[in-house]
């Protein structure tokens, strides 16, 4: 399992930089500065978290309950999906609604990190 999500977190690192760089060139003038700050702030989340997954995906060979760590992952993913790609969604279509799906990701991304705690003080 481990390699799977050293391999999800290159993955989103790569996208993470690409979207960024597609951002700062091929938006701005194209969308305010504010939604412009909405589709930075995705960016920052998706980065954060893709390093998170590799972290996990390290983790998950050396915590004995990998199955924490395990759903640790699958929820950091979940949040990147979530949190992330809603922000970008916004940012390009201007569409406030897509602001809903926004918490549900950050909620992944907290629930994760509580695994990852759990699961190192848990023998």
């Amino acid at each position: 399992m481990g390699r799977l999500f050293i391999f999800l977190g290159s993955i989103n690192l790569f996208l993470s930089v690409a979207l960024g760089a597609f951002g700062a060139h091929g938006l701005r003038g194209r969308i305010t500065e504010g939604m412009l700050a909405v589709y930075q702030t995705g960016v920052y989340y998706h980065m954060v978290h893709g390093l998170g997954l590799l972290i996990i995906g390290l983790l998950a060979e050396r915590v004995e309950k990998q199955k924490l760590i395990s759903w640790a992952g699958w929820l950091l993913q979940i949040g990147i999906i979530l949190f992330s790609f809603s922000l970008y969604a916004l940012a390009v279509t201007g569409i406030s609604k897509l602001g809903i799906i926004t918490p549900f990701g950050g909620v992944a991304f907290l629930s994760g990190w509580i695994l990852v705690a759990i699961a190192a003080l848990k023998r």
